[in-house]
């Protein structure tokens, strides 16, 4: 009997066996860019999701509304419009459902940003995290708990690749900060009360449905329109391009992997793609799928910024067997159909309505 391809992003994956995750599965962030796509993902492998996001206004809240309303069309899908930092009202959520597995990934993105509006970073990343802590905690045969952690951790350090035993004592902005802050909450959390969790540090994830500030949204918008893109560090910048379907399969094997709640840590591992790409290829990447060149303003790096990230993946291709292999060529390709598409039928949309 064939299966039915099971695509993620667009792009199609081996189906995954998650034979330990069982219930309603709550997945926060679920109007965000990781978020709908792992949401996604899990309602196409046939389980029930329960999302929940409060749909801020940290950029176009529109995309937000059209990822969420393809969610909200799948019959298993329950959505909650909610601020996590709201503790009585997210603890009304898990009583209702009795969650045993949650993916918390709804944070205050952007490492830029949290330089000049430092308090959306500790309501959502610090306080809307405890929330969930405490809800696990106090919720009866709850089973496991994976979050969001983020390459950022790792600061200043210059060992390359990054490898998770490599110290995360000097973040270089009040992100990462919240970022490693949830590692230390979670690990408070598991020593006290001995609830599984995982922490996923992510490498800098692309792909379609992406977030409106982040390089390829907004490199691709610019080389289109014919404007000029701010090209960081003098275009001295790599990063490990991580695309978005990879992330997934590697959140979904990492939440089927229960990790034992007697051990003394709790795991923690990098789901990047394990493969340093310049700033200058990507850009060319970009430019040849879109069929015109970029006019790029080169500028000193960023406050908060780092000049090179790049994640040693051995503990998560070992322990649940994450498998990354989206080259930037082919991952950007998805993309950049998936941008034309959209923005195609939203000005068709939009000419309708003016008609």
């Amino acid at each position: 009997m064939t299966q039915t391809p099971f695509f993620i992003a667009d792009k199609s994956y081996p189906r995954p066996t998650l034979h330990h995750l069982e219930g309603t599965i709550l997945v926060t962030g679920t109007g965000g860019f990781i978020g709908f796509h792992t949401a996604k993902a899990l309602l196409d492998l046939g389980f029930d999701v329960v999302g929940i996001d409060s749909l801020n206004h940290y950029y176009d809240v529109q995309i937000k509304y059209d990822r969420t309303d393809i969610l909200k069309a799948y019959p298993r899908f329950t959505f909650y419009k909610e601020d996590l930092a709201n503790y009585e009202a997210i603890k009304a959520i898990f009583d209702k459902h009795q969650f045993q597995f949650a993916v918390n990934l709804a944070a205050q993105a952007g490492v830029r940003y949290s330089l000049t509006h430092p308090f959306p970073y500790i309501q959502s990343n610090i306080n809307g995290f405890l929330s969930i802590l405490e809800c696990a905690r106090h919720t009866p045969g709850f089973k496991h708990l994976a979050y969001a952690s983020s390459s950022s951790v790792y600061g200043q350090n210059t060992n390359m690749p990054f490898s998770e035993d490599d110290p995360v004592n000097h973040p270089m902005s009040l992100y990462a900060v919240t970022k490693r802050s949830n590692e230390l909450m979670a690990q408070s959390y598991h020593h006290l009360y001995k609830i599984s969790l995982t922490g996923l540090r992510f490498f800098t994830v692309y792909g379609p449905w992406g977030r409106p500030d982040m390089a390829a949204f907004k490199f691709l918008d610019a080389i289109e329109a014919g404007r000029p893109i701010d090209v960081y560090n003098y275009g001295n910048m790599a990063r490990d391009y991580t695309f978005v379907g990879d992330t997934v399969m590697g959140i979904l094997g990492a939440l089927n992997h229960i990790p034992k709640s007697t051990e003394k840590s709790h795991p923690v591992y990098n789901l990047g793609n394990n493969k340093l790409e310049k700033l200058s290829y990507f850009i060319e990447v970009l430019e040849e799928l879109a069929g015109k060149k970029a006019i790029q303003n080169k500028l000193p790096i960023q406050p908060g910024d780092v000049p090179e990230t790049v994640a040693d993946i051995t503990k998560a291709q070992t322990d649940f067997g994450y498998n990354p292999g989206t080259s930037i060529h082919e991952g950007l390709g998805y993309f950049v159909n998936w941008h034309q598409n959209y923005f195609s039928n939203k000005n068709k949309t939009r000419s309708a309505s003016h008609a």
